[in-house]
């Protein structure tokens, strides 16, 4: 079984059982529950989605049946094609669109697609609202249009043309300081549509020697497509071989970007946002977020500057837009290489990640290793406890949060698990939604202290 229903949308293997697998029927269902929901919020209005999709090779299939369901349920479509997260997001604004549908399985293999759902201001839905679409889904509650209503199809050639333009006109993008360093640089795009973004964007902002890595979008993934330093073996050996200023890496659907430093070592994913967020400090002093697994850093980088505050939202991109728009943060987002600058929109942008990444490193003015080691150092380690299907995981973790209250020196919070703050470190512990495991992330200043925190607490809990 490897069907997924989360609040956000749906995702899967393909082929196999309906409700087991990501099938034809499921993708029907959930299309269905989704156009219902919004057909509830603006009654009587012909409604109108954008869709697009990465590269994978069920994309095609999908976006058939997703593009012919929305029809079916009188919905005009709006369809992008090979597009990108980010794309789709700003595409959903520009059209004035109901909503939005990305059909992506992001950084998951190849087997895997989804449906992710976004509401009409380009963000993904609430998690109360992707709960009214699973009831829908789950009851079957909807109806579908007569011949005489059924949605209409137009396409939109220029979505990714028009988010590059976008991206360009964003004031701390320095593309004179850019061209005027004359980067090298290695990409990866892993075979999907990264290729078709990344590329027209770096040589708008004058990067035009580009070493092309699985640049082709036929969605044959060339590696396991997490941008994850397990993964990257490749780029590091090209970067390194190749002379290149940096590494670039994205995920099938670009909306995480990974760096490779110009030695061929990691930058880090966790370093992506944590190094934007101190180019935009520096220049537009504001609040900061990030959710309780990302690094330290960046609140370390927030307090650099006056007047500025770091917040800690739950896992999950709805939930750092959310607390972003709460305290008006200039930037945010998550430790996987997910950066969200609200001066575009909000949503994880791998694009104007880029952009403000190499503004950055040419205005500094040396190499990624030397950027990388100016900043707050820090080293995660990620774990993981198994445990029972039987298990009374919430039990655990309300018991580990009452016994750690209690402790000078610790700080607890409990809006999304467990995380459990020292002053040499912190503890982030959080059960799983799919298997009966505890996710354990810990980080410190070394890898020692690190893992010496998370062995701590998984004594306890298995204790």
């Amino acid at each position: 079984m490897a069907l997924i229903k989360s609040i956000s949308g749906i995702r899967g293997t393909i082929g196999g059982l309906p409700s087991d697998n990501l099938t034809p029927l499921d993708i029907v269902k959930f299309t269905s529950a989704f156009a219902t929901f919004l057909q509830r919020r603006n009654e009587g209005k012909q409604l109108s989605l954008v869709v697009g999709r990465d590269a994978r090779p069920s994309g095609p299939m999908v976006e058939s049946l997703v593009v012919a369901t929305l029809q079916a349920m009188g919905a005009d479509v709006m369809l992008l094609g090979l597009s990108t997260t980010p794309t789709v997001e700003l595409a959903v604004t520009y059209h004035k669109a109901d909503g939005g549908i990305i059909i992506t399985a992001s950084h998951n293999p190849v087997v895997y697609n989804a449906l992710k759902l976004l509401g009409s201001d380009g963000t993904f839905i609430s998690a109360a609202e992707g709960n009214e679409v699973l009831s829908i889904a789950e009851k079957d509650d909807y109806s579908y249009a007569s011949v005489d209503k059924l949605g209409k199809v137009a396409h939109d050639n220029d979505a990714i043309a028009r988010h590059i333009d976008e991206v360009l006109k964003l004031k701390l993008v320095d593309r004179e300081a850019i061209s005027k360093a004359g980067f090298r640089v290695a990409l990866d795009a892993v075979n999907s549509t990264g290729s078709l973004a990344i590329i027209p964007l770096l040589k708008a902002l004058g990067v035009n020697d580009i070493v092309e890595l699985n640049c082709t979008p036929d969605g044959h993934f060339a590696h396991n497509p997490e941008p994850i330093p397990q993964n990257l073996s490749d780029i590091a050996a090209t970067v390194a071989r190749e002379h290149c200023h940096l590494g670039i890496v994205v995920d099938p659907d670009v909306d995480r970007l990974a760096l490779v430093c110009e030695d061929g070592s990691m930058y880090g994913e966790e370093y992506t946002l944590v190094t934007v967020a101190d180019y935009i400090l520096g220049r537009t002093p504001g609040n900061t977020v990030s959710n309780l697994s990302s690094s330290r850093a960046l609140a370390d980088v927030t307090r650099r500057y006056p007047n500025c505050s770091y917040s800690a939202a739950a896992v999950g991109e709805v939930n750092v837009v959310e607390k972003m728009r709460a305290t008006h943060a200039v930037i945010g987002g998550e430790g996987n290489g997910g950066v969200i600058y609200p001066e575009l929109h909000y949503g994880r942008d791998a694009l104007v990640g880029v952009a403000l990444f190499l503004s950055h490193l040419a205005h500094k003015n040396m190499k990624a290793t030397a950027l990388r080691d100016s900043l707050p150092q820090y080293i995660i380690s990620k774990n993981r406890i198994d445990l029972k299907p039987s298990t009374d995981v919430d039990a655990i973790l309300k018991n580990l949060a009452l016994h750690y209250s209690k402790l000078e020196g610790a700080s607890v919070n409990t809006i999304d698990g467990v995380k459990i703050d020292f002053e040499e470190g912190w503890v982030h512990l959080r059960k799983s939604n799919t298997e009966p495991i505890i996710r354990v992330y810990s980080e410190a200043h070394s890898a020692e202290v690190a893992e010496r925190l998370a062995k701590e607490i998984i004594a306890m809990v298995n204790d």
